[in-house]
């Protein structure tokens, strides 16, 4: 099958081929390259991402909240896309699979398409083809695409960098405000949402994170929202699909143009970055340092 073909199937809505195409990209098979570059998106697919410390209950969050979203679609709608990101795995470095236990509720619904990604060795919370394949399960035109990341490293900051909406999933037990404040996060979550509110305290600290968290910078009328939730019992999923809508609802030019930018800028990096491998320049520094005891970093880098 060509790529014009396989694109034509992906946007008529064929499941098979939006399996295989993000195949395709993710082990960048033959061919890639081509199905990207004639990816095409009859309207603007928003992505939700979910991002949070490990233990927060990202998963069953998403699970009480598919539900929800479920019940919201119309009925000529091409359902909703998840993309767990997750560990890798140390014997055949493909992902855990976590994410399909916690959402085994949604795994056989034809509205709601899962596919697990592995992190495989990336930096962060992202596996290093999420952008390209967010775009791929764009083209296929899911009502909405949810984003999971590992909660690792600098998964916030990166998941801020790719979704329209970033939740940010945290505990009653997660600290005081000034920690959450000094994690750099409340600049880039959209929504924190206080999951576990059935324990002591959850009032309490979304009351206090309500208060300290800053007017948006790029909307001076917007602030973060808060949300508690207990994603164990389905209760306050409701209340935050409203929140995710009016996030999107309320959706700056300026915030639209930097996501584009910052997907824009981490492609090129990763294009710049092909063919530089990281065992090969320990070789080659190896080689210099005998040569040269005087070595120049500077100058050994110029060749790059």
């Amino acid at each position: 099958m060509s790529n014009s073909q396989h694109n034509l199937k992906l946007a008529q809505g064929d499941t098979k081929a939006l399996a295989r195409a993000i195949t395709i990209v993710e082990n960048e098979l033959q061919g890639y390259e081509d199905l990207l570059l004639n990816l095409t998106t009859a309207k603007y697919i928003p992505i939700i991402g979910i991002t949070g410390p490990p233990g927060a209950g990202k998963s069953t969050l998403v699970n009480s909240l598919i539900s929800v979203l479920l019940k919201r679609l119309k009925a000529d709608s091409k359902g909703i896309g998840i993309i767990s990101v997750d560990p890798s795995s140390p014997i055949h470095q493909g992902a855990i699979l976590g994410d399909r236990l916690r959402m085994n509720e949604h795994f056989n619904d034809s509205r709601v398409f899962i596919r697990s990604l592995a992190t495989r060795g990336a930096l962060g919370g992202l596996s290093a083809k999420t952008i390209e394949i967010t775009e791929v399960m764009r083209s296929y035109g899911f009502e909405y695409i949810l984003v999971e990341t590992v909660g690792v490293g600098q998964s916030e900051v990166e998941i801020a960098g790719l979704a329209d909406v970033t939740l940010l999933v945290i505990t009653p037990e997660s600290g005081d405000d000034i920690q959450v404040m000094k994690s750099g996060v409340t600049e880039i979550a959209d929504i924190f949402v206080v999951n576990k509110a059935d324990r002591d305290g959850a009032d309490e600290f979304a009351k206090n994170l309500n208060q300290i968290l800053p007017i948006k910078y790029d909307r001076m009328d917007i602030k973060a929202d808060v949300v508690k939730t207990v994603a164990t019992k389905n209760e306050g999923t409701e209340l935050l699909a409203d929140k995710i809508d009016g996030q999107l609802k309320n959706h700056s030019p300026l915030k639209k143009g930097l996501l584009w930018a910052e997907k824009a800028y981490q492609l090129i990096l990763k294009q710049k970055m092909k063919g530089i491998d990281k065992a090969k320049i320990k070789i080659e520094v190896e080689q210099e340092l005998k040569k040269d005891a005087a070595f120049n970093i500077y100058r050994f880098i110029q060749k790059f």
